[in-house]
């Protein structure tokens, strides 16, 4: 069949290994999938009738333009615009502030989804729909942003699995936590503005890890070929799903053996 349907997808992810009650943290690229009868939403339906009633489907959908101006490269922003960037920005909104497009066009369907909740980090929040959503999203502190406290700590300790669909490593947000595992990760001083109940903006600044996903890509190739990850394809679209606690404890050692001491 040249198109996918919510039923083919379906059964595509269960030939991948993804099962019911399942915790599944979704990194994905909608286009690689190919053509869909029923477009995204028949993708994140194909998800959820896999996952049943008892499982939980947990997407990102982080904000990365609500950062502070002074360190954008992709493009600067002069200095005279950093000011009214933080100020003037009406502020992280659970409900109302839609994810980055770099998250992808099914993450941001997931947070729009009827009943799906998302935790408050005003630049690393998820979306979480299902039984154990309201465990996920809960207590994600600004200075814990990816670390066990947030989001992907509550997937670590569900042991939850991890779907790349038609992602590589280098979007594999668990190694993340990975960094946060470290005894002395660096950090660094960041901001975000965050829109208050009487409806104003605030501008709150918080020191927190310092992450990179440089070599990602390599710890990702390295954690594949110990025969820990499955792959396969979901529609046209290559994909990896695995173990988020054998990853992210592969990858805590990995970081502490070859990344250079801080």
């Amino acid at each position: 069949m040249n198109v996918a349907t919510v039923r083919s997808l379906a059964a595509d992810l269960r030939t991948l290994g993804v099962r019911s009650g399942d915790v599944l943290l979704t990194h994905s690229s909608y286009k690689s999938v190919g053509s869909v009868a029923g477009g995204p939403q028949a993708v994140v339906q194909a998800l959820l009738d896999v996952l049943g009633p008892d499982g939980t489907l947990v997407v990102p959908t982080h904000t990365s333009e609500n950062t502070d101006p002074a360190t954008w490269q992709h493009p600067p922003v002069p200095q005279e615009w950093w000011a009214p960037i933080r100020h003037e920005a009406p502020g992280f909104d659970p409900v109302r502030t839609p994810a980055s497009r770099w998250m992808g066009r099914l993450a941001e369907l997931v947070r729009c989804w009827p009943g799906a909740l998302r935790s408050d980090h005003p630049q690393v929040s998820f979306a979480a729909l299902g039984a154990r959503s309201a465990e996920i999203v809960a207590g994600h502190r600004l200075d814990g942003a990816l670390g066990d406290s947030s989001p992907l700590g509550a997937v670590y300790r569900l042991n939850g699995k991890v779907l790349l669909l038609g992602c590589g490593h280098d979007s594999n947000t668990s190694l993340h936590l990975s960094e946060w595992r470290q005894e002395h990760p660096p950090r660094h001083e960041t901001g975000a503005s965050i829109r208050q109940p009487d409806g104003t903006a605030r501008w709150v600044t918080w020191t927190d890890v310092d992450e990179d996903e440089e070599d990602f890509d390599v710890i990702g190739a390295q954690f594949d070929s110990t025969g820990s990850v499955r792959t396969g394809r979901v529609g046209k679209s290559p994909s990896r799903l695995m173990s988020q606690r054998e990853l992210v404890d592969f990858g805590t050692a990995w970081i502490r053996k070859f990344r250079p001491a801080a």
